[in-house]
């Protein structure tokens, strides 16, 4: 899952609230799982890329450190390890519930139902619920409530404040004017008051007061150096 609108998200979130359960064939790989790293997997889905040749497992997890056990030491790509281990687990699993033929006598002689399923080459990603609620949350603030947000701030030296994904960056019109307020008891209650407002839509409060700040950043930096284009400048 990526967004807020991605079905995964959207079923793993009906999960987490009670209204649904994991599909029932993915509960024993789920159980090996935490028992195996020390999680809470959430849900499980099965789906195939490359025009369908190649199956794919999505396991999520609630929280991002739970899903960072499973990157390799760059952070950026997964354990290749553990994403064999699981394969293979989920491997023997399907076996085991008949859903895939298995080898040996055992596959020859047990009685086999057409299989929706395949392992061969599955590749094993990860997914955390709680960073795309915040994305979602952020996204859910009305747009008339940041811009009387802003108001309320009453600082003429705030050009815009814009959002994207989990994040908010109070635009200022200087880079001056950011050196200025960065860090500054000013900074802190933009922060503050965004926190309280981004609360209202934070359904399952992941955004921590402590932890939260908002971006500083400048119109100067944003003309001059994205073209003026939001495009350019989150991307």
């Amino acid at each position: 899952m990526i967004m807020p609108s991605d079905k995964v998200y959207k079923v793993t979130k009906q999960i987490l609230l009670g209204k649904k359960e994991m599909k029932l064939e993915f509960k024993p790989l789920a159980a090996w799982i935490d028992n195996t790293y020390g999680v809470k997997t959430i849900s499980i889905f099965y789906d195939t890329i490359d025009k369908g040749i190649r199956p794919r497992l999505e396991i999520c997890f609630e929280y991002a450190s739970e899903k960072d056990l499973f990157m390799g030491l760059d952070k950026c790509s997964f354990d290749t390890e553990k994403q064999k281990a699981i394969g293979k687990k989920f491997e023997e699993i399907l076996i085991q519930q008949g859903l895939i033929k298995g080898t040996g006598l055992v596959g020859l002689f047990k009685r086999q139902i057409p299989s929706k399923y395949k392992t061969e080459d599955i590749w094993v990603i990860y997914g955390s619920f709680e960073s795309i609620a915040k994305i979602e949350a952020n996204e859910s603030i009305p747009e008339g409530k940041v811009t009387a947000l802003k108001e309320e701030l009453n600082n003429q030296d705030i050009w815009e404040i814009s959002r994207a994904f989990a994040g908010t960056t109070v635009f200022l019109y200087t880079d001056e004017q950011v050196k200025k307020y960065t860090n500054s008891e000013e900074h802190n209650r933009w922060s503050l008051k965004y926190f309280d407002l981004l609360s209202e839509y934070d359904e399952f409060k992941y955004f921590k007061r402590e932890f939260f700040s908002v971006t500083i950043d400048s119109k100067e930096n944003f003309d001059n150096n994205y073209q003026s284009n939001w495009f350019y400048y989150y991307k």
